[in-house]
């Protein structure tokens, strides 16, 4: 059954309303008719339908709301992936794939060793394409949340929101003790936990960034032996997650 995502406010009583490119998806591409059954989930909350086609035409499509259904794509754990901007078309590799294995949102950040500049006037620009890009990821993998994509911040805002998670983890190339799976470990696994990660640009972390980390409460951790891409890193380290807390 195919998933839509629509905003809270095209949801009313036991109607939903999908209007924009997913018309055209649904009439040309699916071919999708009257009564035939989709899956409708609601941007702003999760909360997702199984929905019969009602009314179909160039502009919209409504659709009857049949019954609530429980998430079961979503995890038991809520990641944010701090990244450091990276080169090319890197972060929309990063951004496609995290969503694929359950990132909660991904937040750019400009680092000292970034290569790659966005300037004030391309940002919404970029967040837009980025957060499109998860959303396509989102529907493809039938996630119920789409990933947030937001703006991009830098080290000192990191450090002031360390506390609002149970732990926020470095990904830090010259860590050579503490694992991952140690870190982890001290975790409550009864509770549904906050967890970030922050991983630098291809030149890495500086050392006063991470020291500026670690003084706010962020912990340090090794990947392995071998030194990762930074878009490899991301991938490596949130399925590590995933596979700790939902196997």
């Amino acid at each position: 059954m195919f998933k839509f995502f629509v905003p809270e406010n095209q949801i009313k009583e036991n109607n939903a309303k999908i209007i924009g490119e997913d018309v055209k998806h649904i009439s040309n591409v699916l071919r999708l008719k009257k009564d035939e059954q989709i899956i409708i989930c609601n941007k702003d909350n999760g909360k997702s339908y199984i929905c019969r086609i009602n009314e179909l035409n160039k502009e919209y499509v409504i659709c009857k709301i049949d019954v609530e259904i429980k998430n079961t794509t979503e995890s038991n754990v809520n990641v944010d992936i701090y990244q450091g901007i990276p080169k090319s078309d890197k972060m929309e590799y990063i951004i496609q794939k995290t969503t694929e294995i359950g990132v909660r949102s991904v937040i750019p950040v400009e680092l000292a060793r970034c290569i790659a500049k966005i300037d004030e006037k391309s940002e919404k620009k970029k967040i837009d394409r980025w957060q499109k890009i998860a959303e396509g990821a989102a529907k493809q993998s039938k996630r119920d949340r789409i990933p947030k994509i937001e703006n991009i911040i830098n080290i000192k805002k990191i450090c002031k929101i360390i506390p609002k998670y149970d732990i926020i983890l470095i990904a830090y190339e010259n860590e050579q003790n503490i694992t991952l799976k140690d870190e982890l470990k001290k975790l409550d696994r009864n509770k549904k936990l906050e967890i970030g990660i922050v991983i630098g640009p291809e030149g890495g972390l500086s050392e006063n960034e991470v020291e500026e980390l670690v003084k706010n409460g962020a912990k340090c951790v090794t990947l392995g032996k071998r030194i990762l891409r930074t878009e490899t890193a991301a991938l490596v380290i949130l399925s590590d997650i995933m596979y700790e807390f939902e196997m």
